[in-house]
């Protein structure tokens, strides 16, 4: 990940955005010398990418229960 100052990354903001966009890059921007911040393209993850890290984990056969509960404790407003 490329380290870049916040003036330059003010300076260069455009070109800083087209290179997340279009070639993937990271940015980490620093002020004072400290990383403040990071620039990174945004996810662009689909149902097949959701579908995968759903069968990756194993499933919790106490969770409809645990929803139940959990509906039990809820007290419902009547509505006029």
């Amino acid at each position: 990940m490329a380290e870049i100052s916040a003036t330059d990354a003010a300076r260069n903001f455009a070109e800083l955005l087209d290179a997340a966009e279009h070639r993937g890059e990271h940015f980490t921007i620093l002020r004072r010398g400290k990383a403040v911040a990071h620039l990174q393209p945004v996810g662009r993850g689909g149902g097949a990418e959701v579908k995968a890290m759903l069968g990756r984990h194993r499933i919790d056969a106490g969770w409809t229960e645990d929803l139940g509960h959990l509906r039990d404790l809820l007290e419902l407003d009547e509505r006029t």
